[in-house]
């Protein structure tokens, strides 16, 4: 087995490595995704109006189930699989742009998991708008030599189009929904009716042709609805869709509820993670009806994990809940840019101390990659840029724990690198200078457009696979680098070991 990034700096990509092959998979012209070109935020502006008009997506989201059940999906929303006790799946989140970054974790991807019985990807498979256009390039060329079927769940940007696209990919080519009834003039819901971003009419014309890249028999997977189960084997496997701003409604909180009973073990796969950045996100059901986590904690439901996407890199929380761990995973590094690590705090929450957490990237490596970034993007390079060595000793001193991975040599914290750290908010410390700290999650992606992606490795990408047996579920993370040593021998980067019992 190759090193990981906890081993070497190889490992995590840095050094003058070969280049992965994976460049032969991309079609030869690529659009880059830019955040500062205001066509893009502008369709991309219905996260916003439903913050301040309202959020339509329970009721659409009801409208999109009622006419799948209409068309003979079961009313449970179960699919039933036939594999023996024993079988293995993949979990990938947040694929990408159709750019570097995602078809970099492509090879590894298909090496690690073509052995495996289906895939799933957990949120925002289409960036930037889920438009069916982006269908070809960001989804059915990067996995069509993937063998088996692929399910998912929608995150935001799959739904700023109202998820038309989704449901015509994932659900039996479901027709669009017919018009709603028009609200009543000068209300919160016309004027967000009146600003609300709709798919284009000639959206999706060449799908069909895009459809040919995933064509075999065993490449097919129908799914009830944005939401869904599947039982395969010893488990459930429970998918939830989040919608545009990361809660459900009440609709879909009964059917979770429901779906949850019972003795079978289960894992959640949502398009939010209950646990990240150092906090609870427990996730809302509208209405009032409670959280998500509530449903995942009652130990008459019988959850062993929890993952999510929409956080574009990987963390995990095994979270002691009445005598047994829920394993709380953040797997949304599957190709878009990067969500730092270096900023997360040092990790107390409950009861999960940093010995027991894990990231990857580690956030040495993300300080390192963020400080490189600025220097470019500030012409800065001097001032800004940290080896790698020197981002890990900062932030080992920042949080006061032993540095992950250890140096080939000694390594001396300079009064530099201490400032460099503070700007770019290592170990999410305030002090004396927090009002100083540079933008490196979403205002960044707004500052330093195409979506703070870098186009040369490494990329620090991931992806999940899971082996399940009557008794345990083996869960690994693997690194995508976009090397070619990655490439041929993806490191595991984390694992651990779920019993079932």
């Amino acid at each position: 087995m190759s090193d990981s990034s906890r081993d070497t700096a190889e490992g995590a990509g840095w050094g003058a490595a070969e280049r992965g092959a994976y460049k032969q998979l991309m079609p030869h012209q690529v659009e880059k995704v830019s955040w500062l070109n205001p066509k893009t935020l502008w369709a991309a502006r219905n996260g916003v109006l439903a913050s301040w008009f309202g959020d339509p997506t329970g009721r659409t989201r009801s409208r999109w189930v009622a006419q799948r059940e209409a068309a003979g999906a079961p009313a449970d929303k179960v699919i039933r699989r036939t594999e023996q006790d024993r079988f293995s799946f993949m979990v990938i989140g947040d694929t990408g742009e159709g750019d570097d970054p995602q078809y970099a974790v492509v090879p590894g991807f298909l090496k690690v998991g073509q052995d495996t019985d289906f895939a799933v990807v957990a949120s925002d498979v289409i960036y930037p708008v889920g438009s069916a256009d982006d269908y070809g390039t960001n989804f059915f060329r990067p996995y069509r030599d993937y063998r088996a079927p692929i399910y998912a769940i929608p995150g935001n940007h799959d739904w700023y189009e109202g998820l038309g696209a989704f449901m015509r990919v994932f659900c039996d080519d479901a027709p669009p929904l017919p018009p709603e009834t028009a609200p009543r003039p000068v209300s919160r819901a016309w004027i967000r009716n009146l600003l609300w971003h709709r798919p284009r009419a000639t959206d999706g014309q060449h799908l069909d042709e895009a459809r040919q890249l995933r064509s075999a028999p065993a490449q097919q997977a129908v799914q009830p609805g944005p939401y869904w189960a599947v039982d395969a084997g010893p488990l459930r496997i429970i998918g939830i869709d989040t919608g545009l701003l990361g809660t459900i409604d009440a609709e879909q909180g009964a059917w979770l509820r429901e779906v949850s009973k019972g003795p079978r073990p289960k894992i959640l796969i949502t398009g939010s993670p209950l646990y990240v950045d150092g906090e609870h996100r427990p996730c809302t059901i509208e209405g009032g009806h409670g959280t998500v986590d509530d449903i995942v904690r009652d130990p008459e439901h019988h959850y062993v994990a929890a993952i999510g996407g929409d956080i574009h890199n990987y963390q995990r929380y095994p979270v002691q809940v009445e005598g047994r761990t829920i394993q709380y995973v953040v797997a949304g590094g599957g190709g878009a840019f990067m969500h730092a690590t270096h900023t997360i705090p040092r990790v107390d929450i409950a009861n999960v101390t940093e010995k027991d957490f894990r990231c990857y990237p580690l956030r040495g490596d993300s300080l390192a990659f963020y400080s490189g970034l600025y220097g470019r993007r500030l012409r800065l390079r001097r001032l800004f840029a940290l080896s790698e060595n020197e981002a890990m000793a900062v932030i080992a001193e920042r949080l006061g724990i032993p540095s992950t991975r250890t140096p080939g040599g000694p390594v001396r914290v300079t009064r530099r690198a201490r400032i460099v750290a503070t700007l770019l908010g290592a170990g999410g410390r305030p002090d004396r200078t927090s009002r100083f700290r540079l933008p490196v999650r979403k205002i960044y992606t707004q500052l330093f457009s195409p979506s703070s992606a870098t186009y040369s490795p490494p990329f620090f990408k991931c992806f999940l696979r899971l082996d399940v047996t009557p008794e345990t579920v083996r869960l690994r993370c693997f690194a995508a680098t976009g090397n070619r040593a990655q490439e041929i021998d993806p490191p595991v980067e984390d694992e651990v070991i779920i019993p079932l019992g």
